[in-house]
């Protein structure tokens, strides 16, 4: 046995928090064990060690089984861009922009590659827990299939179902989900996992009992709903941690196609803070710090923000001494001028916010890489950080130049700007994860307010006892010994 497949009867069904914690159960009991999925769809991406580009849900899910993260684990990306068209990233690097149909028409090829990686983690582990997309049953797309069903025919893998019943209607789903099977999906699943369940379990039992009879597949367990705070698979689906009694307001513009959107997940695991989307101009408020993310589309999302009145906020923000920073496309949003002469994105030029003199110029080279360098700013959030080490990765197709010094310090020895200590920008996403640097901008804010600093928190280690923990509520939950049996460790 080198693979079990973890399906879904839907999106956000659970699944890649699923394959998270059977990855550290099993690494927890000395197996070698790897995450994979086929095809991912997703803003959040993340940079491997060799500069390759991968979902950051692989990533995650790398760090639950304790292993470095790998270009095969997931070896098609698609990054929407447009409505009907994704940048697709293959092995780990782009492709080419496909319109949907396009895509499919290049299915046959790109399958080949996808099964190619399983097959070498497979060979390199003692197996892999390959993670489904969507619905299991989107029969539509069933003849083009390559990360459902699909793959686990092609690898001649079994498969486990999980369905989320605090979304309701789960037993009709998972009865809808195994009569739209043919015969051999039928066969290749193994069991039925009941997700977030909130209550008394004999509640359930009855009906767990006519789905048995109505399926002959095993309920495997039941998993409570469970506390946890794991990183979103994807920025659209990202919930923010907002409260009324947080000391600090930090405010996150909701970008269209907002990408990497996890950048602010530090600031989320701390309960004296709140951070809220804005969304639209009512909702921006006075933020401590308002943070512009990331985005797929900058010079669509800049339009976007000019439409809905928010750019003009942000400029008033920003004359009134309020703190930003901005992140990879907020970055470049935060200069004089955006040009597109190649039509990267939009094509044509396009006036930024003029808070940094700087220009971005798009280009077809995309670049990736990992980052580690130092924070060199000296004023304001860095007060207290200058010197500190930041690590993270760089993913962006625009290059940006700053036009004259002036007011404006580097924010770190490899790049990144900072001026007046209010304002600043940075390509490196993941520059809040390192320790203390979080806490320490939380921190200046809080100084600025009058108010004490509280304990720092090491994310990397709050992050690891996160899965820790949803391990532990999913091996008390399911019938280990039945996984082991499908998994062919017995």
């Amino acid at each position: 046995m080198a693979g079990l497949m973890v399906l879904g009867t839907a999106s956000n069904a659970g699944k890649s928090a699923m394959v998270a914690a059977l990855l550290r159960i099993y690494a927890n009991r000395g197996y070698r064990v790897a995450p994979f999925k086929a095809q991912n769809m997703a803003l959040n991406s993340g940079i491997t060690d060799d500069g390759s580009e991968i979902g950051r849900a692989q990533i995650v899910q790398a760090e639950a089984a304790r292993i470095p993260a790998d270009v095969r684990m997931n070896p098609i990306l698609l990054k929407p861009t447009a409505p009907g068209v994704s940048q697709v990233i293959v092995g780990g690097r782009v492709y080419k922009n496909l319109e949907t149909r396009a895509y499919y028409a290049e299915k046959k090829k790109l399958f080949s590659k996808a099964l190619a990686a399983y097959e070498s983690l497979a060979d390199e582990f003692d197996f892999v827990l390959c993670e489904g997309a969507g619905s299991a049953s989107e029969i539509n797309l069933k003849s083009v299939d390559m990360v459902n069903m699909g793959f686990a025919k092609a690898a001649d893998i079994p498969a486990i179902l999980i369905a989320d019943i605090d979304r309701g209607g789960m037993f009709a789903s998972v009865v809808g989900t195994w009569e739209l099977f043919d015969d051999d999906e039928r066969g290749r699943l193994k069991g039925i996992v009941v997700n977030r369940f909130r209550g008394d379990v004999s509640i359930l039992e009855p009906g767990l009992k006519i789905l048995e009879e109505r399926t002959g597949v095993p309920v495997l367990g039941v998993v409570p709903y469970a506390d946890v705070r794991l990183e979103a698979e994807d920025s659209l689906a990202m919930e923010f941690h907002e409260t009324d009694r947080a000391s600090v307001d930090i405010a996150v513009i909701r970008l269209p196609h907002i990408s990497n959107g996890t950048d602010v997940a530090p600031f989320q695991m701390m309960a004296d803070v709140s951070v809220r989307a804005i969304t639209r101009v009512e909702e921006f408020g006075e933020p401590d710090l308002l943070i512009i993310p990331g985005t797929k589309n900058t010079m669509a999302d800049l339009k976007w923000l000019k439409e809905t009145g928010i750019y003009a906020r942000i400029l008033r923000h920003a004359e009134r001494g309020g703190i930003i920073f901005s992140i990879c496309g907020g970055f470049q949003m935060m200069g004089d001028t955006l040009s597109d002469p190649e039509g990267v994105e939009s094509g044509g030029t396009m006036e930024g916010l003029k808070l940094f003199p700087m220009d971005t110029v798009f280009s077809k080279e995309k670049k990736q890489c990992r980052v580690e360098t130092n924070i060199s700013a000296t004023g304001g959030l860095m007060e207290n950080l200058h010197g500190k080490k930041v690590a993270g990765y760089e993913i962006h197709m625009g290059q940006s130049e700053i036009k004259e010094t002036g007011e404006i310090e580097e924010l770190t020895e490899s790049g990144g700007v900072a001026k007046n200590g209010r304002l600043y920008g940075t390509y490196i996403h993941g520059f809040f994860d390192a320790p203390h640097i979080a806490e320490g901008i939380v921190a200046a804010l809080k100084k600025e307010k009058n108010l004490p600093p509280k304990e720092a928190m090491d994310y990397a280690a709050f992050k690891d006892s996160q899965i820790e923990k949803l391990a532990g509520v999913v091996e008390e939950a399911l019938d280990m010994e039945k996984l082991d049996e499908i998994l062919g460790l017995l």
